[in-house]
């Protein structure tokens, strides 16, 4: 008698060969029997059998082609109903999109917070390509993802912060706000968590904080700890959580509303023409080939931080505040040379 364990193995490893064959024949349009033989490593007997239990059990239009002497898809749509593996259906181009994803995953995913989750999944989108682990690290070297200034956030606090948002519980945390510097107090939060928010390299949490009773952004990285709490958050919605914390620009979040208007050289506005600094944002080319453009901020520590890699290269024209402010930062670094 199989063992369990077994048993899963061996029906793991047909649905891969189901999938196979489907791709195969999707992809190359006719499959001779041998080339099947071939690309599976099954015995001719195992073969028919799987090509049998998917034209019988799983409604696959499969058919004997004796011009091109193969395997392939019937050409009218099969009892009127377009055909499908039950489950999700990938093709091999999507499969290979997908293999992309993961390097760009690996490249983004300090710490492994998300990959060794995931790793099962793409060992089996291997398998269904037909790529042995050589093959698959030599197409994942084919993308490179360059990261720099990465926040690594601790993993167990990670997986708290992400069961207590998607399963909508309160969460405990212990943390240690930046603007205090490093000697500064840890305090201890009770949070109901909204959403998750990867940006520039860091997680953040968006939270209801219930000592100060308002919604905040917490960075993960800045947690000591984080513990997962029985009782259900608060949950509020979406439209109101993106009127508070989606505002302004960049991460910060709070605070009223202003519009800068900045106008970037035509040196400068070759490359910033193709960005979005924020999804508001309004720009304006200029007859010299300046660029006018115009967004929202209510915090202006990341927009001023921004500006200075543009520094001789953008005008701030307004408002009156965060011109002066940019000024003072311009003469603080020529006086720091």
């Amino acid at each position: 008698m199989k063992t369990p364990n077994l048993l899963h193995a061996l029906t793991m490893d047909r649905t891969e060969r189901f999938y196979k064959i489907e791709m195969l024949i999707r992809s190359r349009g006719s499959v001779r029997f041998d080339t099947l033989l071939s690309e599976l490593e099954v015995s001719p007997a195992t073969l028919k059998r799987d090509l049998q239990y998917l034209r019988e059990r799983l409604g696959a239009p499969i058919e004997w082609d004796a011009f091109s002497r193969g395997y392939r898809f019937a050409q009218e749509q099969w009892r009127g109903v377009k055909h499908e593996l039950p489950g999700v259906w990938l093709s091999e181009h999507e499969l290979h999109a997908l293999l992309t994803l993961h390097q760009m995953l690996e490249g983004l995913d300090e710490g492994e917070l998300l990959g060794r989750h995931l790793a099962p999944m793409f060992e089996r989108i291997h398998a269904m390509l037909g790529l042995d682990e050589k093959e698959a690290r030599e197409l994942q070297r084919r993308v490179k993802l360059i990261s720099t200034a990465r926040r690594r956030a601790n993993t167990a606090h990670f997986e708290a912060v992400c069961s207590a948002v998607l399963q909508g519980r309160r969460l405990e945390i212990d943390y240690r706000k930046r603007s205090g510097g490093l000697g500064a107090a840890v305090e201890t939060r009770s949070l109901s968590p909204q959403r998750l928010v990867h940006y520039r390299h860091a997680w953040y949490l968006d939270a209801w904080c219930h000592k100060s009773e308002g919604l905040r952004r917490f960075a993960l990285d800045a947690m000591q700890a984080a513990r997962l709490q029985e009782a259900k958050a608060q949950r509020l919605s979406l439209k109101a959580l993106e009127a508070e914390l989606d505002r302004g620009y960049g991460i910060f979040a709070g605070g009223t509303e202003q519009w800068a208007e900045l106008r970037f050289s035509p040196e400068a506005a070759a490359w910033v023409a193709q960005e979005e600094w924020h999804p508001a944002q309004e720009a304006e080319r200029e007859a010299d080939g300046s660029l006018l453009l115009r967004l929202p901020y209510v915090d202006a520590t990341e927009l001023l931080m921004d500006l200075l890699r543009h520094a001789g290269q953008v005008q701030v024209l307004a408002p009156r505040g965060l011109k002066e402010a940019f000024a003072r930062r311009l003469r603080e670094a020529v006086a720091a040379l």
